[in-house]
């Protein structure tokens, strides 16, 4: 385990020495990351059942950002008509406060709730749009309960993992620095706009009341604004960080990744077992299918194609075997213990073994390269039929 000590000597024999080296010795395993001996890439299927759990990479700097600056350019848009509200409500009710009753009439607690939601209700409808728009940028739509569920193991927190997590670790650190940069950001914001307005708002105390107020509220709008916009450049880097987090709690062990490809691909040893009875059945094919073939097209060793072709009931050369290696030289024996007849033709052997599967008829495409095949399989055809005679 590998440590450091923040001072160098620590003298010994005082009461409690031994503890005090323990609390300032620091593991540096709380800054290595989490998920030692995973260093293998996020399978989809993992990435697809996190996203099912809710468990995506997202940015609460840019949620946050833009929940700040879309209602604050609506607000500053619409301001104004919400003055006019705000006034329009206090005359309302000030001239009339000696005839209404608040408590038993029920029409003034409508009336009140119609000019409130005048006034929050578009706030309100920006700022969800803008929190369901930013979810949306950064991850998709995704519909889970799976977050919802109640998990009671949260309730008896685990204070060491905690400090650990949230100080001696990559996310602490970064959050941290985060959050050091976002006051900076605030406060220079604030520093500059003020010292610029600064002979502005020592000069309000003469100002009309109207003055007043639309200093201060264009100072704030500023403020606001240029804030949140800072706030969203540094959601960028935020969220590039958040990715490369979330894929490296996603990684995983050369076992994990066996194991998944074992449960659902198939056991390996399944597997090879299909794949040796299939080419037994190819073997118990080619020693019917092979002797009924017209030619046998080679490469000459490495591969073996099979062709019989009729003339009057298909419609054209159709593959009868195929092998390659070990089952090129078994169809290459059996055409020749059955005289079938070898044609050696490079390239047209490895086109059709890789092209075409068992049973495929050949296409168009291949039909000049089959048909001086088969006229090649004709003449040697009519040789041997000349030599039996003459035999």
């Amino acid at each position: 385990m590998i440590s450091f000590k923040l001072f160098r000597r620590i003298p010994q024999g005082l009461p409690g020495d031994r503890d005090l080296s323990a609390a300032l010795n620091i593991d540096l395993q709380w800054f290595a990351a989490e998920d030692e001996g995973r260093t293998e890439e996020p399978s989809e299927l993992k990435i697809q059942k996190a996203r099912e759990e809710g468990r995506v990479a997202k940015s609460q700097e840019l949620i946050g950002a833009l929940g700040l600056l879309l209602p604050a350019l609506l607000l500053i848009f619409l301001g104004p008509s919400m003055l006019k509200t705000c006034v329009e409500m206090l005359r309302f009710f000030f001239t009339r406060i000696t005839e209404l009753d608040p408590v038993g009439d029920r029409f003034v607690a409508g009336l009140f709730f119609r000019y409130f939601f005048r006034l929050v209700l578009p706030l309100v409808i920006v700022a969800m749009l803008s929190g369901i728009l930013s979810n949306l940028v950064q991850m998709g739509f995704i519909f889970t309960t799976k977050p919802l569920t109640p998990d009671f193991t949260k309730i008896l927190p685990r204070i060491g993992q905690y400090f650990q997590r949230t100080l001696f670790s990559v996310d602490g650190l970064f959050n941290f620095f985060k959050s050091v940069v976002k006051m900076g950001i605030i406060g220079m914001v604030a520093y500059f706009l003020i010292r610029s307005d600064l002979e502005k708002l020592i000069n309000l105390e003469r100002a009309a009341l109207w003055t007043g107020i639309s200093t201060v509220a264009s100072l704030a709008a500023r403020m606001l604004i240029i804030s949140a916009l800072l706030l969203l450049l540094l959601s960028i880097p935020d969220f590039l960080f958040q990715r490369w987090r979330y894929t490296e709690s996603l990684r995983m062990t050369r076992e994990e990744v066996k194991e998944e490809r074992k449960q659902y691909e198939g056991d390996p040893y399944v597997r090879s077992r299909i794949r040796s009875r299939m080419r037994q059945m190819m073997m118990q094919n080619m020693a019917v299918n092979v002797p009924k073939a017209d030619v046998v097209i080679t490469n000459p060793t490495h591969y073996a194609v099979a062709l019989e072709y009729h003339q009057g009931t298909m419609p054209a050369p159709q593959i009868t075997a195929k092998g390659e290696d070990e089952l090129a030289l078994r169809i290459r024996r059996i055409a020749q213990d059955n005289g079938v007849p070898l044609v050696e033709n490079r390239p047209l052997a490895r086109t059709l073994y890789a092209e075409l599967d068992v049973g495929d008829y050949i296409p168009q495409r291949y039909f000049e390269a089959v048909a001086a095949v088969l006229s090649k399989v004709m003449k040697i055809n009519e040789e041997r039929r000349k030599e039996a005679v003459g035999a």
